[in-house]
């Protein structure tokens, strides 16, 4: 059974909390003692359960009205396994959705029915899609509070289908919903009878995900095992996940960054040797000659090699208080792999709201901009639209040990 990871997205109260509350709560996957806990704190008068409040976990974002970090929840049906990204609607929270959005299949994005498309719509359409995710679930929410009227549904998606030339999913699906009351999102309602589709659930459990199995092959060293006692004194193992693609016994791989060829002569998976592993697998390598093997070292195909650069432009979101600096050094973790980087310059900056570029000497607080890194040594990676598995990173300030960026190769 394989995992959708998705993250949903809209205005603050267009209803995402109650949307995700509706999901967990009609498809039976919310505990009994939780719903006791849960009914006692819902305060609306003719109300069984407040739907919202089963993701909003924090007492602090009861009180304010908002959701204003990024909750996950999981649950999981007969078909598939789902993790779930609640992402705050502001536009001062962008950090928080870049980060729900980074490991994300697929987005939902909210769109109130009485309000239709909004610069926050768009805003959350371009981040998802500046993250990689190519599927999208565009919800019309409160559709009841419209007499279920097709031609609003008809009027907002021709409003997006209008725009969605400037993003790059390669499948956007419409689907008329009320999160309050359940229309369309786990089975599909009577209320819209000119609606043909799936549900939301039902469309989350079908949808075809792009499977990395399909990338280059890419695998990175977390732990080398040298366990040196007298039964295993001579075992060299290399641990970690595959990234992408997939690696069989026989294959000729190169080592990076050292460069040098081997053959890969062994495969453990769950302590057992296997003659080939793909995309997700945590496996164990094992290479024909003793190479100098650490921590952070590439394993790829000989005729799969990535990039190699010691400049690099990436796109940057910015998540810490203090600015950009150009000129600082900063410490880039590519995975297990650190180098140190300082910034050169800062090309341009993207305003996500307007859909455009804009010139900028400063890149605050959830700003997103594309820069030019320069590397104390090569680096090796793929950009981020050919494998975003490898074509990713982060960004560390050296004195305070913060993350303070999040980067997209170019």
């Amino acid at each position: 059974m394989n995992t959708l990871r998705f993250i949903t997205a809209g205005n603050v109260d267009d209803g995402k909390s109650t949307l995700i509350g509706r999901l967990l709560y009609d498809s039976d996957s919310i505990h009994t003692d939780q719903l006791g806990v849960l009914q006692k704190q819902t305060k609306q008068e003719g109300v069984d359960i407040d739907l919202s409040l089963i993701t909003d976990g924090l007492r602090a974002e009861r009180e304010q009205g908002i959701t204003i970090d990024v909750a996950y929840k999981y649950f999981s049906t007969s078909k598939r396994k789902f993790i779930i990204a609640d992402a705050p609607g502001h536009e001062q929270y962008t950090r928080n959705m870049i980060t729900g959005a980074s490991n994300s299949d697929l987005i939902i994005v909210l769109v109130d029915a009485r309000n239709g498309i909004t610069d926050q719509t768009k805003r959350h359409a371009s981040v998802g899609s500046l993250m990689g995710i190519k599927k999208a679930i565009i919800a019309i929410n409160k559709i009841d509070l419209l007499n279920y009227s097709e031609e609003v549904f008809n009027q907002i998606k021709n409003d997006f289908e209008a725009i969605k030339s400037e993003l790059n999913y390669n499948e956007i699906i419409y689907i008329p919903v009320s999160a309050l009351v359940g229309d369309n999102v786990v089975t599909t309602s009577e209320n819209t009878p000119w609606y043909n589709g799936k549900s939301i659930l039902q469309t989350l459990e079908t949808v075809e995900l792009d499977g990395t199995e399909d990338l280059e092959a890419r695998f990175q060293v977390q732990w080398v095992i040298r366990p040196k006692d007298e039964d295993n004194h001579d075992y060299r193992g290399y641990a970690g996940q595959i990234l992408s693609g997939s690696y069989k016994v026989g294959d000729k791989v190169t080592i990076l960054p050292a460069k040098i060829e081997t053959t890969l002569v062994k495969i453990e998976k769950d302590l057992k040797d296997v003659s080939e592993v793909i995309a997700g697998d945590n496996v164990v390598l094992h290479f024909e000659n003793d190479i100098d093997i650490s921590r952070g070292d590439t394993v790829v195909l000989s005729n799969q090699l990535p990039k190699e650069d010691n400049q690099i432009n990436t796109w940057i979101s910015w998540l810490d208080n203090n600015s950009l600096q150009v000129g600082k050094t900063y410490l880039l973790q590519h995975r297990f792999k650190n180098v140190r980087v300082k910034v050169q310059q800062i090309n341009r900056k993207w305003n996500v709201n307007q859909w455009q570029f804009t010139d900028g000497d400063a890149v605050q607080l959830n700003d997103i901009a594309q820069v030019t890194l320069k590397t104390s040594q090569p680096l090796f990676y793929d950009t981020f639209e050919k494998n975003p598995k490898s074509g990713s990173a982060i960004l560390i300030d050296e004195t305070s040990f913060n993350t303070v960026g999040a980067l997209m190769f170019l």
